[in-house]
């Protein structure tokens, strides 16, 4: 691994995804909501990123980071001389020279735009990111949010410098702007003036300024259930292999992007996946009469929001072996003790004030959850082996609120 990536650097490496990407910028907003401090994004937008890399920037980037002579020429030699074309019907135009921008399919492409990308944090020291290859969504907090405007329109500025000195082209008119606040605001950049955003969609996952991900749980299972609708006419005649093969390509799919980032919901939200999900299995099975605990068991599966708690397990244990990105082990402090991993105080569980943006934030589930997981689990060296022995585990005893029970004039407790 290259040691002059960024740690808020998320796309196009190894051991690191989108829902990385976005747990920093949501957790730090859950624990801005529970202390009552301001807080704001920006979501910017760049034309045809891939394309504009300037061949004579990125060469003397790299000269900079400490590629030799020889490599300078062999990337030199594989980004120049080449051609391009475009095809209207049986018509050709003529060949012209590409100048800029790195082969788009290719396994050089991607590296090559992050290491381009990696003095943008130089430039930007100091400022929380979010970024995953064109995507860079600068985020702050503070004590007013006249104080987090301020610092966003700073931060603007030396973004759109940065894009310029790279010979990057900037669209501010279809940047976005959210904050954690009922009123509107209005973003300043140069000449252009961005309203604040009811919602916003970052990495493919609607967020809402109430972090509720209502829109979005509402729009995974709307398609889930079209996909649904169309497997429904040709799936009765198909073996059970090729069955499960398509639920799990049209109909999972849906659910397994970035889970931990809107697994926090609310159990109508949760209700709502669960009928979705027994939809599916009446499907695939034909079967009308079974509940959904039944079915579940005659599939061996287990409900998504099941799934989730294990997904957010397999990260604490990246984070307790020391494989995890720094994103996740800034979430997840160690104790300072000399605890081994059967003590079911390994990580610290951060002080919260409220429900929703506290002991529903992932920073203070992860460790909850982590506690429960069986020691025999915890105890394992081998992440492929925890992979496959958490998807038979069930949690109990799961501290989260949808796995309690609400009691009136109690509150949630857990009836396990």
């Amino acid at each position: 691994m290259i040691s002059f990536y960024h740690h808020y650097q998320c796309g196009f490496r190894k051991g690191f995804n989108a829902q990385h990407c976005l747990l920093g910028l949501l957790e730090k907003w859950k624990a801005c909501n529970d202390k009552k401090l301001s807080f704001g994004a920006l979501l910017t937008d760049l034309s045809k990123a891939f394309d504009c890399l300037s061949h004579d920037l990125l060469i003397a980037k790299l000269n900079a980071y400490g590629f030799s002579y020889n490599a300078l020429k062999l990337i030199n030699s594989y980004l120049t001389n080449r051609k391009q074309r475009t095809r209207s019907g049986t018509v050709y135009s003529t060949w012209s020279e590409i100048l800029s921008g790195v082969p788009q399919g290719s396994i050089l492409g991607p590296l090559l735009f992050n290491i381009f990308l990696c003095d943008l944090f130089l430039a930007l020291e100091g400022t929380d990111f979010s970024s995953f290859a064109d995507d860079n969504t600068p985020y702050c907090e503070g004590e007013t949010i006249e104080e987090v405007i301020q610092n966003l329109e700073n931060t603007a500025n030396d973004l759109f410098q940065w894009f310029s000195d790279n010979e990057m082209k900037a669209n501010p008119e279809k940047f976005s702007f959210i904050i954690n606040s009922n009123e509107n605001y209005n973003l300043k950049l140069g000449e252009t003036s961005i309203l604040s955003s009811n919602k916003v969609k970052l990495l493919g996952i609607q967020i809402d300024k109430n972090l509720s991900f209502k829109c979005h749980i509402n729009q995974i299972c709307k398609t889930a259930n079209q996909k649904l609708n169309a497997l429904s006419r040709t799936i009765p005649y198909m073996s059970m292999e090729k069955k499960k093969m398509l639920i799990n390509a049209f109909f999972d799919s849906q659910f397994n992007y970035s889970p931990l980032i809107w697994m926090c919901h609310t159990k109508e939200l949760n209700e709502k996946i669960n009928r979705v999900h027994e939809r599916c299995l009446r499907l695939m099975y034909n079967d009308k009469h079974s509940s959904f605990e039944e079915l579940l068991i005659r599939d061996g599966a287990a409900t998504i929001h099941h799934r989730n708690i294990r997904s957010l397990a397999i990260e604490m244990f990246k984070v307790a072996k020391g494989v995890a990105p720094k994103i996740l082990s800034d979430l997840f402090k160690v104790n300072n003790n000399n605890y081994n991993l059967r003590n079911q105080s390994y990580f610290q569980i951060p002080n919260v004030r409220t429900v929703y943006n506290g002991t529903e934030s992932i920073s203070f589930l992860g460790p909850k959850i982590w506690n429960i997981v069986p020691e025999e689990l915890r105890d394992l060296e081998s992440l492929e082996l925890f992979k496959t022995k958490i998807k038979k585990w069930v949690p109990e005893n799961c501290p989260c609120r949808i796995c309690k029970n609400f009691v009136q004039g109690v509150g949630f407790i857990n009836t396990n």
